[in-house]
């Protein structure tokens, strides 16, 4: 069966479509995304701007034309953070349906947390025991643990990149270098909301295994030394709280219009790096965590992943 999943986060659209059945490995088949900095869209008065909402119903007409071209026979489609806190968010979802005829689907902070949580969960095993899985989107950071493939705890808070830059870093989004008071007050403000997040994801003890999942990770562990993209998805990959520290140093040192000429860095996303770093080590230093292991998967996967099992018998 062929599935398309339309994933419209802070950031980018997403469409991924894959080959799949229940209990067989998902097969990406096609990826596209689209920059389209929903988040950027939402003004002081969070309300998504109508620029913002026009350029998101283009987005879900491509996305719509490549899924019916790739042959999709199952269509969902996701809005995480960016449509979550913007006021005027349902509004906007119910006029882009009447013009697309796509019914977006609002997820919330922890459903978020869960399914990526799934996702990784499937990807590792149950060998991986007591499983930490953490990840930075453009507007949240999600945290889950648990034994099982549903978490015992999954939380989000809202630290993402994008969202963080724009508070705290707004120098980085015109190309400058970040203010050194300001990534201070970042990871001051990311720890404290993390300290009583830490405890009850603790709870039960410290995990077996951390993992860290989304673009930002990955991004990280490039920058620290892990083996590219293009070595495959199998390749182990890890991010260690000395090496994130030696990086939070660098980047504090470096225009983010620099950045963007490192290998592994998306040059629509370089301005974010330090926002990401900062959030990344506060919330391993919160979690008493030494090293993270990087998951392919993510969100997308989950969500294919329980519509998978939603099917069995039908």
């Amino acid at each position: 069966m062929r599935l398309g999943v339309l994933d419209v986060g802070s950031n980018t659209v997403h469409l991924l479509v894959v080959d799949a059945h229940r209990g067989a490995h998902p097969t990406p088949m096609y990826d596209d995304r689209t920059l389209l900095r929903l988040a950027e869209h939402v003004g002081k008065d969070d309300k998504l701007s109508k620029a913002g909402e026009k350029a998101l119903v283009r987005a879900v007409h491509r996305a719509c034309e490549q899924a019916e071209k790739q042959g999709c026979e199952d269509f969902m489609a996701l809005v995480t953070s960016a449509i979550r806190e913007a006021e005027n968010g349902l509004e906007v979802l119910d006029r882009v349906r009447k013009q697309t005829g796509v019914d977006l689907h609002v997820l919330s902070g922890e459903d978020e947390a869960r399914l990526t949580f799934l996702a990784v969960r499937r990807w590792f095993g149950w060998s991986a025991g007591r499983l930490l899985v953490l990840d930075i989107g453009g507007g949240s950071l999600e945290l889950a643990a648990g034994m099982d493939e549903d978490p015992d705890v999954a939380l989000s808070l809202p630290l993402g990149v994008g969202h963080m830059t724009r508070r705290f870093l707004p120098e980085a989004r015109t190309g400058g270098r970040p203010d050194l008071k300001a990534l201070t007050a970042l990871d001051e403000y990311a720890s404290d909301l993390l300290a009583p997040a830490a405890e009850k994801l603790c709870a039960d003890g410290p995990p077996d295994l951390v993992a860290a999942t989304s673009k930002t990770f990955r991004t990280l562990a490039r920058l620290t030394g892990a083996a590219p993209y293009s070595a495959g998805l199998g390749v182990d990959r890890r991010l260690t709280l000395s090496g994130l520290g030696q990086l939070v140093g660098f980047v504090s040192r470096i225009e983010s219009s620099a950045l963007a000429e490192l290998p592994g860095v998306s040059p629509d996303r370089a301005h974010q790096i330090p926002a990401g770093a900062v959030v990344a080590q506060a919330a391993m230093r919160a979690l008493d965590v030494s090293s993270v292991r990087i998951c392919p998967w993510a969100l997308r996967e989950g969500v294919i992943l329980r519509r998978l099992d939603s099917l069995e018998g039908a």
